[in-house]
């Protein structure tokens, strides 16, 4: 990667980690989760953050470790080597990635079409999905440099308007609204981390910042926990302050843009107005950091021969991954609605997360990480990808036979890379 000099400090990696995550996470799925779990919301988001904490202390001992503009990718290679199974994780991981931003992409739209009149055509979501993913993949063409400035403005404007929207909210919440007696079962709870586990993940393009950071063994591992907590302590603030001043149904109503419609019993149109203008600052930021860590995963992945070798060519102050990254953002967004994205991109994350705990416990000798805090980190991965399985298998079949087949495309596409890398070599051999 192009890296001339070391932009990406602690306050600049936090800046990006809640870039990635706040985006998606409170803007885009509040109202999808709470049409599982209501006004219980904020419970879910508690354990997923509790998950993500748990896989965030394992991600930054590795990191600390292994930096490396790869991330996931490397660590997967570090504990299992490059070969078969790793390339098919690492390409899962990079299809999690693209689904992310797909449906960040999904949600700027939602919120972009608020300012139209009313009874526009529905393209014009489409419309505002295309125009901000090409606009976020022109500002990483020009380097990380650029991409760590952006974050540190959205972010300031974001978590000052959701901290004092949550305050507001909080200050003139009605008790009965979160009475436990309007909670559904427990287990819809859980089911939602299907979900709300999503509204965390983007944690993990902090990991992606290694090779631009000037101390990443220090200060990668304190940026990851750092980002986690804080947004875990919003995302439960602004639940209670949605679920406090409105009814679960009336939330789910508007789930698209269910945080700005929170706005207009406490602050009135103007209210509404401004939290929909900070979801589209947000959601571009989420766009981002994850197009920057996206870039740098698919960077690692044609280094290592897991992805074609043009996805690792240089363009401008970056590498054409970026471009072709792009492109299959857009395609995705036109093609599946915002629970369908979550779903898939939460239960696949899930998925590459567990793996590489897992095989943190192999090499954890190197890295000196608690092997007890590692476990939990595999067990709770694991135990919500399976929840989350259960609820989508009852909703959707749909969504199990894409992710089905993710796997057998991850799988294809990596016996044909090895194919080909052993073609290349046969010759030199001879």
């Amino acid at each position: 990667m192009h890296y001339s000099t070391k932009p990406i400090g602690f306050w600049s990696a936090v800046s990006m980690g809640i870039g990635a995550m706040v985006g998606a996470g409170i803007f885009a799925l509040l109202g999808e989760a709470s049409a599982i779990s209501g006004s219980a919301v904020y419970i879910s988001f508690i354990i997923g953050g509790i998950i993500a904490l748990f896989s965030g202390y394992s991600l930054g001992k590795l990191g600390a470790r292994f930096p490396s503009a790869g991330g996931i990718v490397e660590y997967l290679s570090q504990a299992y080597g490059i070969g078969f199974f790793t390339g098919t994780m690492s390409i899962m991981l990079y299809f999690a990635a693209i689904v992310s931003l797909s449906l960040i992409a999904k949600a700027f739209g939602n919120y972009a079409v608020t300012f139209m009149p009313t009874g526009v055509s529905y393209l014009w979501h489409h419309y505002f999905s295309i125009f901000i993913v090409l606009l976020f993949v022109m500002i990483n063409l020009k380097g990380a440099k650029d991409v760590a400035v952006w974050e540190r403005a959205t972010v300031a404007i974001k978590f000052v308007v959701l901290c004092g929207l949550s305050i507001a909210g909080i200050a003139y919440l009605n008790p009965a609204l979160l009475s436990p007696s309007t909670y559904p079962p427990s287990s819809d709870i859980f089911f939602s981390l299907a979900i709300t586990f999503f509204a965390y993940e983007g944690f993990r393009v902090i990991t992606n910042t290694a090779e631009d950071m000037p101390d990443p063994s220090k200060t990668l591992p304190k940026a990851i926990m750092t980002a986690i907590f804080l947004v875990m302590i919003l995302y439960v603030a602004v639940a209670f302050a949605v679920f406090g001043n409105l009814p679960a149904e009336k939330v789910i109503a508007a789930k698209d843009f269910a945080l700005a419609e929170a706005a207009l019993p406490i602050f009135g149109q103007v209210g509404f107005t401004v939290v929909a203008i900070t979801a589209l600052i947000a959601t571009a930021s989420a766009i981002n950091a994850n197009l920057y860590a996206v870039t740098n995963v698919t960077y690692q992945l044609a280094k290592d021969g897991e992805l074609p070798s043009v996805f690792g060519k240089p363009i401008a102050h970056s590498r054409e991954g970026l471009l072709i990254s792009g492109a299959l953002i857009i395609i995705l967004s036109l093609l599946f609605d915002l629970s369908e994205i979550a779903a898939i991109g939460s239960i696949s994350i899930l998925f590459v997360h567990s793996v590489t705990h897992i095989g943190h416990l192999k090499i954890i000798n190197k890295t000196g990480a608690s092997r007890l805090l590692v476990c939990f980190a595999a067990i709770f991965s694991l135990v919500a990808m399976v929840l989350a399985l259960v609820y989508v298998s009852k909703e959707s079949s749909q969504i199990i036979i894409i992710l089905i087949g993710f796997v057998a495309v991850a799988s294809t596409l990596e016996i044909v890379l090895q194919r080909i890398a052993k073609r290349e070599v046969l010759p030199r051999i001879v």
